[in-house]
């Protein structure tokens, strides 16, 4: 049975850190798009910047004061979102590239230059700013960004390290992570340009914003693009990744670990390198990191790692990984949580990994889950409960816990996290047997009521027909007392609570048709012995008639030999000490005509059809005349018309005419409707009623042997 998740499914790209800081500034700042007036102060104010920055591209000292202060006011306004538009209108763009590089110089001039790398900073930061939106990346790129930026990343390397250096390098990786955010051409056209290797190298740089800005980078380029994933760990960045996966730096482990996750993503065999490489044990240190957002990255990529092959489970949880992602269960985060039970849910299918998981506490917070609102998050969770359920060990708590009550009460979003849960409780119901059934009996015996109560209910729900004698039934055929199995479920009917009463009665529901043993919908059973019927032809016959019957004043020809051998009644009619032994004419009261010519056409040929408008007076005469078969073929029609508005006097009917079989069906169907009846007036003292008769009725529905196995 294969539920595994594809690794592309449900994973979300990690962000780098410098998109994700502008994302929160434009989410908390109140954006109004400038219109009429002001945006045509707006375009001036851009045009105006843009002039200059196409005339101050010289090494004058006034030029570059000039053109530093243009890309901080076009920067500034690119911080707005909603007028970055504008500002790609009036031409920023090409003036920005063309700033990210130093304007010429003479050859051998090393004086010391104004504005050193300023300029070229601020331009790779106003340009970050206006990739935010997806439409003007390609517009960015096409105007030659690229190799200005990747020059950038190596300006370390031609001067020495300042402050305006280490600035440089990191805006310049800023506005690669986000030319390159979710776009596929541009992620290639950064490594052609040979962007990867300077962003590998930086790795290793002693700033560590230099590094957050590298890895934020890298973590980009990486995501879905295995060209770009192969050049990455060619370039022997995974040892310095790992090690940043343990820097107490929390802005640097995250973009390590998130660097990590993309290359590991969907490529099973850089998976294994980065595990050969030692990432498994810095990574399962994250899961107790302050920052809940390496937490969450930590989690997943261990899903991911679980999903390599079984050593890799047993080893994840080995190492200690299970009772942090467990805690992360009970977070506020519902992201955190999310990723938490993807985790738990690969290890879950390791059986190794099953039973630890659920004696760490992993069961309640998983089953807790099944609520949440959130369609990934609670089928991760069923994911992980479907693992669970695989191991024996757990089916007990499982039970014990209330789990098969949520898995039946839970309402689930997708498709997929129902047909989970169904395979969850089929495999479930498979476990119940052997040490696991003697285990709930022994619960069933010694724990607490509310605990009883679940166990019933469960078993109700999913043991085999085979093990209900032994469950409900002693060895010599009787309901146990004073423990009795079955009293548990019939008490939850009479509980003030309302859940508690649909729970029993949805449960008896179970159990009956489980039980398949009698058939109250079933016509009348075959006679023990061979009955000869006079015919049809002799229905009403005067010809050899020697009783006449008087019905609403008209006359009915019959034969006694024939009346003698369809009921007891009869017999003693004519063969006891009655008047009518010797009448000629006998008088009936009380029964219409065509009630009494249908019963005495079942009499001579065995079979009637009996209609829904005449089939309870034909079961009044059925029952005072002690014709079985007849009453069978009559409660069976009736049955057909139950409904929620006559149910209870359909109940009172078959007390009254003793219609067994009539009654079993009402008690069925008050169990199967019972949600809907409880909003009805009166139900209480119906239940009350018919509580004796379901116990009578499983006693005997559970002792019977069926061999034709015959449904509810």
């Amino acid at each position: 049975m294969e539920l595994q998740r594809s690794e592309d499914q449900g994973l979300p790209e990690r962000k780098g850190q410098k998109r994700k800081l502008e994302e929160e500034i434009l989410e908390d700042r109140e954006i109004s798009l400038p219109t009429g007036d002001a945006r045509r102060a707006l375009l001036a104010e851009v045009t105006a910047q843009v002039t200059v920055l196409d005339s101050a591209f010289t090494w004058r000292e006034s030029d570059r004061s000039a053109a530093k202060r243009a890309t901080h006011v076009l920067a500034e306004l690119a911080k707005n979102e909603e007028v970055v538009n504008v500002i790609v209108e009036g031409g920023a763009v090409p003036a920005l590239v063309k700033h990210l590089q130093a304007p010429p110089c003479e050859d051998g001039d090393r004086s010391p230059k104004p504005f050193e790398h300023e300029v070229e900073k601020g331009s790779a930061f106003a340009l970050g700013l206006l990739a935010v939106k997806p439409e003007h990346q390609q517009l960015i790129v096409d105007s030659g960004a690229l190799s200005h930026l990747v020059n950038l990343l190596r300006r370390h390397k031609d001067s020495s390290i300042s402050r305006a250096v280490i600035s440089v390098i990191r805006r310049a990786a800023d506005a690669l992570t986000n030319l390159a955010h979710e776009n596929s051409s541009i992620k290639t056209r950064v490594r052609m340009e040979g962007g990867i290797p300077p962003l590998v190298e930086l790795l290793e740089f002693t700033d560590t914003k230099v590094q957050r800005a590298a890895a934020g980078a890298l973590r980009t380029l990486a995501f879905k693009n295995d060209e770009n994933k192969n050049q990455i760990v060619e370039c022997n960045a995974l040892p310095t990744l790992i090690l940043m996966l343990r820097s107490e730096d929390a802005a640097i482990h995250y973009e390590a670990v998130g660097v990590i996750g993309n290359l590991v993503h969907s490529s099973p065999n850089i998976k294994k390198e980065v595990l050969a490489a030692g990432a498994l044990q810095p990574v399962i240190g994250l899961l107790n990191s302050c920052c809940s957002e390496s937490q969450r990255e930590a989690a997943l990529l261990l899903g991911q790692f679980a999903a390599t092959d079984s050593d890799w489970k047993v080893h994840i949880v080995q190492r200690g990984a299970v009772q942090p992602l467990i805690e992360m269960l009970h977070s506020p985060d519902v992201q955190l949580k999310e990723m938490s039970t993807f985790a738990l849910g690969r290890l879950a299918q390791d059986t190794h990994n099953q039973a630890g998981i659920a004696h760490s506490g992993g069961l309640v917070p998983l089953l807790k889950l099944l609520d949440s609102k959130n369609g990934s998050l609670q089928h991760n969770a069923a994911f992980a409960l479907f693992g669970l359920a695989d191991n024996e060990d757990n089916v007990s708590d499982f039970i014990r816990v209330g789990g098969v009550q949520r898995l039946q009460d839970g309402e689930f979003i997708v498709q997929a996290t129902k047909d989970c849960v169904a395979k969850t409780l089929k495999r479930l119901e498979e476990k119940i047997h052997g040490r696991v059934l003697n285990h709930l009996l022994y619960l069933m015996r010694v724990a607490e009521k509310p605990v009883q109560r679940r166990v019933a209910l469960a078993l109700a729900y999913l043991c085999s027909p085979d093990d209900q004698r032994t469950i409900f039934i002693d060895n010599n055929g009787h309901i146990l007392f004073p423990f009795l199995r079955l009293e548990l479920l019939l008490g939850l009917l009479g509980s003030t609570s309302t859940k508690q009463q649909l729970d029993g009665a949805v449960a008896l529901y179970k159990l009956s048709n489980k039980a398949m043993t009698l058939s109250p919908m079933d016509a009348a059973p075959p006679s023990p012995t061979p009955q000869v019927y006079l015919g049809e032809q002799y229905v009403n016959n005067a010809t050899l008639s020697d009783v006449t019957f008087l019905v609403e004043g008209r006359r009915f020809y019959a034969h006694r030999i024939c009346l003698l051998a369809s009921s007891d009644a009869f017999r003693a009619m004519f063969d006891g000490g009655y008047r009518e032994k010797d009448a000629r004419d006998i008088e009936i009261p009380n029964i219409k005509w065509e009630v009494f010519e249908l019963m005495m056409r079942f009499i001579y040929t065995g079979s009637v059809d009996v209609t829904l408008d005449i089939a309870q007076d034909l079961l009044r005469a059925a029952d005072q005349y002690l014709l079985e078969g007849l009453k069978r073929l009559c409660e069976y029609t009736i049955a057909q018309d139950i409904s929620l508005e006559n149910v209870s006097s359909m109940y009172e009917l078959s007390e009254a005419f003793h219609a067994i079989s009539l009654r079993h069906t009402c008690i069925l169907f008050i169990l199967e409707h019972f949600d809907k009846l409880s909003a009805r007036p009166g139900h209480l003292h119906l239940i009350q009623r018919i509580v004796p008769e379901i116990r009578n009725y499983f006693a005997k529905a559970l002792t019977k042997p069926n061999p034709h196995k015959l449904r509810l």
